[in-house]
């Protein structure tokens, strides 16, 4: 069972990664709903407190890493804001 949870770990986390790279080959986020991604982005917050307070190293390992790519689609949000090709 626990391998089951590291793998629904890694494909979650790693769902955002082709997110990210079209954002910064396209140079465009405005299709990325900003409240949707700064929900999203609390709830790993919380998730990775939560983490670490039960010191469950996968939880802390997948919303860390959740986190960093959430926090790179948000910057790309702001930086592309008003970029048009």
């Amino acid at each position: 069972m626990e391998t089951l949870g590291y793998i629904a770990g890694i494909l979650t986390t790693v769902a955002f990664v082709p997110q990210v790279l079209q954002i910064y080959k396209t140079k465009s986020a405005k299709d990325v709903s900003l409240a949707m991604f700064l929900i999203f982005t609390t709830g790993v917050v919380m998730w990775l407190v939560y983490g670490i307070k039960v010191n469950a190293f996968p939880v802390i390992a997948a919303n860390g890493v959740t986190l960093i790519l959430s926090l790179v689609i948000l910057f790309f949000k702001f930086k592309y804001k008003n970029h048009s090709l």
